[in-house]
């Protein structure tokens, strides 16, 4: 490694952003047996390359960077066209179409070195101004995960193939996010005024280590084919193919596809198989409950939170849900894995007669011989509880378990979009969510906590509603401004613990999903360090050992 990447990630370090994926809680060996030869972490990839790769498809947008859909996987196969100045190994952020950077101007200033010889995959090569005119075009069109809105001040082309980025004020996770913000040919995005509108060819051309050759909204199929002019490391995967299945471990049981998850009850199956490698993903991938508190009403009162906290069985979602594969929603909100994660001082266990208690205190009194609490107006203890339709099952246990303590809930099931679309505009009174993220730089906290910031420069789906509390506010404020890790760790210490009073909301379970492949297929599967999927990582195809 030389001295610009070494440079680099000490730098790194002082911004508090390297995480690790391989910190695992001690409670989730409770998921294994003697008997299952679970591998915590991905085996040292080979260098052998493969023909091809088969994985499930779906559709999830054309992969473009503004056409792919803001959840789920569209992303992550948009990444494999397009690169970023960083990239994330399974240890934490590495140098990619920069070799080098430092923070200057107290944390004001960023000055990235890019690599020489790059070329777009149309042959252009690729310059400065090229990545100059990606972070300006990208504070004024929202990417996904890079959340530059509103907030650099200026972009600058130095000598010495150097691009300098001036942000309005110091963020402590603003290298993660100027760093992940795709970079795209000016030559073709210049004079596109609506992103979402280009989905011809020209729009998946990016200096990545694939190419895009088979795009199906119908049937959810992609195909991408190896770069043969990649810069970078060279592919181990000559094409990776998403088809359509139906029943996924039957699909690989037959050859037909070459990676699944599978729950605990059917580890055994694949576990004591030579033949296969189990690969436990961390909790990075959870539900929450939604708050809509941004009107009058008992929402707004911290005991009856806290009281929906006691009411809800999270070990019962655990096993019944997740059917073991996951851990237990924290209330301050980060998982246990993340490197961020305080140890929680407040329990909310499952204590239907501590939440009935709460609600008393609270006003809502339960009448002789009825099952619906009251409160002072006359009017009953009631909600909707909005969910998409996969979370049916999960709302009818949650339902089941307030009834217990008095509270009326109402089921509202519509798709996914509808549902992310009225969390977005506060049209809920509470709400089912699940997405990934939860092992992202902590400044996620502002979003789930408080809604004193605007959201407007996140373009994901699963931002929360908050509460608007001037204590919490101030926390978030400060950890969002302060570079020095300790501490900002400190900082982030004090908002889990304050969430854990407040419950701005309620984290219900974090999953823990079981990767299963066939390492005489393909071994060169791993994480990134902040994310829960081996698909997803670009790194997962490619030959970085050799490179490395």
């Amino acid at each position: 490694m030389g001295h610009k990447t070494l440079k680099a990630l000490c730098c790194l370090l002082i911004a508090g952003l390297v995480f690790s994926c391989s910190q695992e809680p001690e409670d989730k060996a409770s998921l294994e047996t003697p008997e299952l030869r679970i591998q915590k972490q991905t085996a040292t990839p080979g260098t052998g390359q493969v023909e091809v790769v088969h994985l499930a498809g779906g559709d999830y947008g054309y992969p473009s960077p503004y056409a792919h859909y803001p959840r789920g996987p569209g992303g992550y196969k948009m990444c494999l066209i397009f690169d970023s100045l960083l990239e994330r190994s399974n240890k934490g952020l590495i140098p990619w179409l920069a070799e080098g950077w430092q923070v200057t101007d107290q944390g004001k200033g960023y000055i990235f070195t890019l690599r020489q010889g790059v070329e777009w995959q149309d042959g252009k090569p690729l310059t400065p101004e090229d990545v100059a005119f990606s972070l300006n075009y990208a504070a004024r069109h929202p990417m996904t995960w890079s959340y530059i809105f509103d907030l650099i001040e200026s972009v600058d082309v130095l000598p010495g193939n150097q691009v300098k980025v001036t942000v309005k004020h110091q963020t402590a996770a603003m290298l993660d996010n100027l760093g992940r913000t795709r970079i795209l040919p000016r030559h073709i995005w210049e004079k596109v005024d609506n992103p979402k509108t280009l989905t011809g060819p020209e729009a998946v051309i990016g200096t990545g280590p694939y190419r895009l050759t088979s795009y199906s909204r119908e049937h959810g199929t992609y195909r991408f084919e190896a770069f043969d002019r990649f810069w970078g490391p060279k592919p181990r995967v000559k094409r990776i193919e998403f088809i359509p299945v139906s029943e996924p471990i039957l699909a690989y049981e037959k050859g037909e596809i070459d990676l699944i998850r599978v729950s605990p009850d059917l580890l055994p199956r694949f576990a004591n198989d030579s033949g296969h490698r189990v690969i436990k993903s961390p909790a990075f991938w959870g539900y929450r409950l939604l708050f809509d508190t941004t009107r009058t009403g008992p929402l707004l009162d911290k005991g009856i939170r806290q009281a929906f906290a006691h009411a809800i069985d999270r070990d019962e979602l655990v096993a019944k849900i997740a059917r073991g594969a996951a851990l237990p929603g924290r209330l301050g909100i980060l998982p246990p894995g993340h490197v961020m994660a305080a140890d929680p001082v407040k329990s909310y266990g499952f204590n239907p007669e501590t939440s009935g208690t709460l609600l008393e205190h609270a006003g809502y009194r339960l009448p002789e011989g009825q099952d619906i609490r009251i409160g002072a107006d006359g009017h009953p203890l009631a909600f909707d509880l909005l969910c998409s339709n996969r979370e049916v099952r999960m709302a009818e246990i949650l339902k089941q378990r307030f009834l217990a303590v008095g509270v009326d809930i109402r089921i509202l099931a519509v798709d996914g979009k509808t549902r992310d679309s009225r969390v977005r505009n506060h049209h809920f009174n509470l709400a089912l969510i699940g997405h990934g993220g939860w092992g992202n730089d902590p400044d996620y906290l502002t979003s789930h906590c408080s809604n004193t910031f605007s959201t407007s420069s996140s373009p994901s789906a699963s931002s929360g509603i908050g509460l608007a509390i001037p204590a919490l506010a101030s926390l978030l404020e400060k950890q969002r401004l302060e570079t020095d890790s300790a501490k900002r760790r400190d900082l982030i210490e004090k908002i889990q613990h304050l969430a854990e009073e407040e419950v701005p909301e309620i984290p219900l379970f974090y999953t823990t999903a079981f990767n299963v492949f066939r390492p005489t297929k393909y071994d060169g599967w791993m994480f990134m360090f902040d994310h829960h999927s081996l698909e997803h990582s670009k790194l997962s195809y490619l030959n970085w050992k050799e490179w490395h």
